[in-house]
C-alpha cells in the first residue's frame, strides 16, 4: 500500500501513542512534514500525495528515535522561538514558551530604536538574546556562555538570522571579566532545577539536554546566589534585568536581587500562569567605585 501524507500522519500518530507519548498529533505532524519534505497545508490540500522511498526511510528514522524519547527539536535540529527558527542541537537547551515571558518583558519597557545594549548570561542557543535583537534594531548585545559548544550554536543562529553584526559571543564564567556599569538591560535563563530532580524529569530532558543548563545544585538556587549582586554590578545606573525561575522560586530569587540592592522587584507569570522570570532594576542613582 502506497504510504501517502495523510496515512504517514496516521501511522506515526498511532505509532507515538502506542509508545505512551505526550503531544503524538503535533510530534507526527512535524516529523511526517519534515521527512516528507511537505508543510501543515500540504497535508490539508494534497492528503493523497505518496511518500518517495527515501521519505518512507527518512520518516521512520524519525519516529524510531521519538520513540527513544529523543526530542523532535534535537531530531529535526531546529525549534521555533518568538518569531524566529532556531537550530538546536544536544549542547544546548531546547527553547521553551515558557521563555518568551523574559523577551515579553523585555519588549514591553525598551523602546524600538533606543540604542540599548543587553547581556544574556547562559547564552546557549542564543534563543533570547536573538529574539529581542530581532525586534529592537538599533540594540546591540553580548551573549556569554561558558560552553564553545553551545556558544558555536549561538553563533550558526546569529549568522543565519542575519544579527551576527549586532551580537557578540564570547565563552566565560557568567559576568566574570565583564565591566562595571556596562549594559542596559541583562537577561538570563540559568540552571534552576535542583540536582536531585534532575533523574525524575522527563527522558526528554534528563537524557538530551546539557546538565550543566539544568543542574542549579542542591536547591536550585546556585546560579541566583551569584548572579544577583553581579548582574546589578553589571548594569547600568537605572538598567533592568530579568531572570527566568522555576515555579516555586519566586520568593528566594526575590529575596536574593533585593538583597543584592535591587529596586521594583517582580515576578512575572507566564502564560500557564506559573511564576516564570523575576525582573527588576538596579537604583538609578546608584554609582559604580
Amino acid at each position: 500500500m502506497t504510504l501517502t501524507l495523510v496515512r504517514a500522519w496516521t501511522a506515526a500518530k498511532q505509532r507515538l501513542e502506542a509508545a505512551g507519548l505526550a503531544g503524538p498529533v503535533i510530534d507526527a505532524r512535524l516529523l511526517v512534514e519534515a521527512a516528507a519534505e511537505a508543510t501543515r497545508a500540504d497535508i490539508v490540500t494534497d492528503p493523497q500525495r505518496p511518500l518517495t522511498a527515501e521519505q518512507e526511510a527518512l520518516l521512520e528514522s524519525y519516529l524510531a528515535r521519538r520513540e527513544h524519547r529523543e526530542p523532535v527539536a534535537q531530531i529535526l535540529g531546529r525549534k521555533g522561538f518568538w518569531k524566529l527558527m532556531l537550530a538546536v542541537n544536544d549542547q544546548v537547551l531546547t527553547p521553551r514558551p515558557d521563555t518568551e515571558t523574559v523577551v515579553e518583558y523585555v519588549l514591553r519597557d525598551f523602546p524600538e530604536h533606543a540604542p540599548w545594549s543587553v547581556l544574556d548570561l547562559g547564552v546557549g542557543s542564543g534563543a533570547i538574546l536573538l529574539s529581542v535583537l530581532a525586534e529592537r534594531p538599533a540594540a546591540r548585545g553580548l551573549g556569554v556562555d561558558i560552553s564553545e559548544e553551545a556558544l558555536a550554536v549561538a553563533r550558526d543562529n546569529a549568522a543565519q538570522l542575519g544579527l551576527a553584526a549586532r551580537c557578540a559571543l564570547l565563552r566565560g564564567d557568567w559576568t566574570t571579566g565583564l565591566a562595571d556599569a556596562n549594559f542596559d538591560l541583562v537577561v538570563a535563563n540559568p540552571p534552576y532545577i535542583a540536582s536531585a530532580v534532575i533523574e525524575t524529569l522527563e527522558p526528554e530532558v534528563r537524557r538530551y539536554e546539557p546538565r550543566l543548563a539544568l543542574d542549579g545544585g542542591a536547591d536550585g538556587l546556585d546560579a541566583y546566589r551569584r548572579l544577583a549582586p553581579e548582574i546589578l554590578r553589571v548594569l547600568k545606573p537605572g538598567g533592568r534585568f530579568a531572570v527566568e525561575i522555576g515555579y516555586d522560586q519566586k520568593a528566594a530569587v526575590e529575596a536574593l536581587f533585593r538583597e543584592a540592592g535591587a529596586r521594583d522587584v517582580q515576578t512575572l507569570r507566564d502564560l500557564a500562569d506559573r511564576d516564570r522570570v523575576v525582573a527588576g532594576q538596579k537604583n538609578p542613582l546608584e554609582t559604580s567605585g
